[in-house]
């Protein structure tokens, strides 16, 4: 595989009407493209915006198949610009069996494969467990004509056990579309703490396997619908970090941006004869990894 590639991320802030967000997204992925872009990563649920700050069960009409109508558009965009694209989609597996799915397009358009959110977060404004039933396809890297790709997707960027799990078979990036903000409310002290913790744990996965980390986040103030919170600021912040957590590209928090990284996966090599903490590893003593919690 080419040793540097050029990475495009993202950063777009949507509306509730998803072709609008379709078309764009369409946009700015040939806006990437120009520059040279070969690797294309999205923000979660791309489509529409963030529904799961409410419980309303006529969202799930926002999910489809996979493959279904999203993946041949994407598809399409990947075979025309021949570059390798990570989107972030709403699926409907059965009905009321529903994911938030994770697909990848090789630069012919067909999916390379899928990964299904593993963490499914509950929380204020954050509803996802009503929506997602957690993945079960596991931490498996996504085989690409650019490499093997670890994708997961937001609230899995704050666990290092999947991190870990995709570096032991062998991805050479880690990929986490994500959606995350601030409620208004919150002092901006604490708002700031938030987003640097964000942005530090993800920094330490890319330190612990020696490995790129690539962050898309979404941008912009959406309204929670019901009314009861002041809705989200997502604090976009998208970002590229090197394998010793060195920051190749950050974001701004409140702009939409289109750019395009090249990364050197040569670097990883060298990084990880530095510093070989996979050979140091003391696997025999990490059995209660599997508990809950050791009392």
């Amino acid at each position: 595989m080419a040793r540097k590639i050029k990475v495009g991320i993202i950063q777009q802030a949507n509306t509730e009407h998803t072709k609008d967000n379709l078309l764009k997204l369409a946009k700015n992925i040939e806006s990437v493209h120009k520059q040279g872009a070969q690797l294309v990563v999205l923000q979660e649920l791309h489509n529409s915006l963030y529904f799961c700050q409410t419980e309303n069960t006529n969202l799930f009409d926002l999910a489809e198949p996979i493959p279904g109508p999203s993946t041949a558009f994407f598809g399409e965009l990947a075979k025309q610009f021949g570059i390798v694209l990570v989107t972030s989609l709403f699926e409907r597996r059965a009905a009321g069996l529903y994911h938030n799915t994770a697909v990848v397009f090789d630069t012919d358009g067909s999916i390379a494969g899928k990964y299904r959110k593993m963490h499914i977060p509950d929380d204020p404004a954050y509803y996802e467990k009503f929506y997602f039933t957690p993945g079960d396809l596991g931490f498996k890297p996504i085989q690409t004509s650019l490499g093997k790709l670890g994708v997961q997707v937001c609230w899995d960027q704050w666990y290092p056990e999947g991190a870990r799990l995709m570096a032991l078979q062998g991805a050479e990036l880690l990929i986490y579309p994500t959606a995350i903000g601030y409620e208004s409310s919150d002092p901006v002290e604490e708002q700031e703490r938030q987003r640097e913790a964000w942005t530090t744990v993800q920094r330490g996965h890319a330190v612990a396997n020696g490995l790129p980390v690539i962050a898309v986040n979404r941008v912009g103030w959406e309204p929670d619908p019901s009314g009861q919170t002041n809705g989200i600021t997502f604090w976009g912040s998208s970002f590229i970090a090197g394998p010793q957590g060195e920051f190749l590209y950050r974001a701004s928090k409140d702009q939409e941006e289109n750019v395009v990284v090249e990364v050197d996966l040569e670097r990883s090599e060298n990084v990880r004869r530095w510093w070989p903490f996979l050979r140091d590893r003391r696997i025999d003593e990490f059995g209660d990894l599997t508990r809950r919690f050791i009392d």
